[in-house]
């Protein structure tokens, strides 16, 4: 920022209303920017947390198989990823910042609103809504936050950590509550909560918005402002990945300005086709990563709740990796500043690589996790008390078990009025039956049900559909551990690529490299589609499958380590 009078007296007057910062004190606009931007993710994160058990669930929602639902969460996540690149550009040439949010708050209040309605039209509005109500949201929020400090503020890079929180306080209370009001009062209920969740984020932004935006003041920052450090820390609270101050390698205050010149200007020397090479490398890895990471919202979701024991469903797992960053994101800061004073800091890639390698390795946890359980024929407590799903895997191999295909064939098309499945996909589990008041089991509701479409079928062949439909439960260990170890990956590998393309693409191609970050982010939640294998492979085979990708990317990237480094010196 210049130094003259004019913008001194611009500064000072807004210093007075706590819109920009001091010297060494955050503006009072940071904590409301906080509230909106947790408020807000409560109620993204409310829906991401029930959205496929809601597709899949034959009561409430659609009675949809687990390749159904997967595939629209996959979609739907692909567009939400690439939504800031449109949302952005809006907000910077026509509605500014604050306007753009607000926007995008009330498309927001109508998407989860629209999910409160018990129709399969009012899901896709609803989707349509949450769509562009994120790509004015999230990414002019972030910039809002930049906006609240002068250039060379030591504070900004604190202040986004700062930020960053408030996304992980909105994403872990959310499954918690939303696990809650389900039980209580079901999905739609459970809906309407994260509209109410996006009308608090609103409501804080418009009765403090005083705090927040100084007209003067934010228009000679938007003139001066470092674009590249401005793009790189919106770009990862857009994604909600954590800021660039993550780790201690990629900024030292007390550094000389000389210095930091000499490694640009070492990084320069570097020809362009090079280093944009080196980031298309990283964008392929990104692809996989999350690919592999954002199964939490889908299969994950199944595993945890068909194959986890605990009392609770499946919705409460998606507060797990929120728990881990929180509790993680300031011991891993420490361990890179303790690295770098000893000048023993791994450069990005070599982070990048290490975070890969343990997103691999988290899901060899649920590998073994899911052998325990396959490998455990169930008891005839289990099967007593237990829980049922006949899906395509498992009508394969009652097909090997000598149940006739015909039999199999009335299974999956069996429907009710109102076309949902009667037996496909549907899980079986104790209940009290509405008529007689009594509690009916999960075995024997299947075995009505199959009895109904296939007459004197269940008597003759009930010890295979019970062996074989049968939903096997390990311990919740397994997932809490596997959470916490691809949360390190994450950690390790998703800020620091955002970092790397603002320090090594071209000046006069950054923008268009910062939208291939996006586009790769994009791609890889697109392929969370493989998914649909689910219901078709084995538990493990699926863990297996993804852990090796994720591997092979990891040694893939350790092996080009030296000439990524020749590409990118100085990260």
């Amino acid at each position: 920022m210049s130094a003259n009078a004019g913008t001194i007296g611009n500064i000072g007057a807004a210093q007075n209303t706590g819109a920009v910062a001091g010297e060494n004190k955050h503006p009072k606009g940071l904590y409301v920017l906080f509230g909106t931007e947790m408020w807000e993710r409560f109620s993204f994160y409310s829906m991401l947390a029930l959205f496929t058990l809601y597709l899949r669930d034959p009561t409430e929602g659609f009675g949809w198989t687990a390749a159904q639902a997967t595939t629209l969460y996959a979609n739907y996540l692909m567009f939400v990823y690439a939504s800031p690149l449109i949302g952005g550009l809006i907000a910077d040439r026509i509605t500014g910042y604050r306007k753009a949010v607000m926007i995008g708050g009330f498309f927001f209040m109508a998407g989860h609103g629209l999910l409160s309605i018990p129709a399969l039209w009012a899901v896709y509005a609803a989707l349509t809504c949450l769509v562009i109500g994120n790509g004015f949201f999230k990414p002019n929020v972030s910039t809002m936050v930049g906006n609240l400090y002068p250039e060379g503020s030591h504070l900004k890079d604190r202040a986004y950590n700062i930020f960053y929180m408030g996304i992980n306080v909105g994403a872990f209370l959310a499954p918690i509550v939303m696990e809650i009001v389900k039980q209580n009062f079901g999905f739609h209920a459970a809906f309407a909560v994260a509209a109410f969740g996006m009308l608090i984020s609103v409501g804080i932004l418009w009765y403090f918005k005083n705090l927040v935006e100084d007209p003067n003041a934010l228009a000679e920052r938007q003139r001066s402002r470092n674009e590249a450090t401005e793009k790189t820390n919106t770009a990862a609270t857009a994604i909600d990945a954590p800021p660039t101050g993550v780790s201690d390698q990629e900024r030292d205050e007390n550094a000389p300005r000389t210095a930091d010149q000499t490694r640009q200007d070492t990084m320069n020397a570097v020809p362009n086709w090079k280093r944009i090479m080196a980031l298309i490398v990283i964008f392929a890895i990104v692809i996989v990563f999350w690919m592999v990471f954002h199964q939490n919202g889908s299969t994950l979701t199944y595993w945890a709740d068909d194959n986890t024991a605990w009392n609770v469903s499946g919705t409460i797992s998606n507060s797990i990796n929120a728990f881990w960053v929180v509790a993680l994101t300031f011991p891993l800061i420490w361990f890179w500043s303790y690295l770098d004073k000893r000048g023993k800091e791994p450069a990005t890639p070599t982070k990048m690589a290490f975070g890969m390698t343990l997103t691999g390795l988290s899901f060899l946890v649920l590998y073994y996790a899911a052998t325990i359980g396959e490998n455990r024929p169930p008891t005839a407590q289990e099967l007593a008390t237990g829980e049922f799903r006949i899906n395509e895997r498992i009508v394969t191999n009652l097909g090997a078990q000598g149940v006739p295909k015909d039999v199999l064939d009335k299974i999956v098309a069996a429907k009710d009025a109102d076309g949902k499945n009667l037996i496909y996909g549907v899980k079986f589990s104790q209940k009290e039956d509405a008529a007689t008041k009594q509690m009916v089991s999960g075995e024997q509701q299947l075995m009505n049900a199959i009895d109904t479409v296939a007459p004197g079928q269940a008597a003759q062949h009930r010890d295979a559909f019970l062996q074989k439909a049968h939903l096997f439960r390990v311990s919740a260990f397994w997932l809490i551990f596997a959470y916490a170890i691809v949360t390190l990956g994450e950690l390790m590998l998703s800020p620091m690529g955002l970092s790397l393309v603002s320090k090594v693409a071209p000046i006069h191609l950054r923008g268009l490299l910062m939208g291939g970050w996006f586009v790769a982010t994009a791609i890889g939640n697109k392929l969370t589609q493989i998914g649909v294998f689910w219901d078709i492979w084995l538990q493990s085979t699926f863990f297996l499958i993804l852990a090796g990708m994720a591997l092979v990317m990891a040694v893939v990237l350790f092996s080009l380590l030296k000439p990524l480094k020749r590409a990118m010196p100085g990260v």
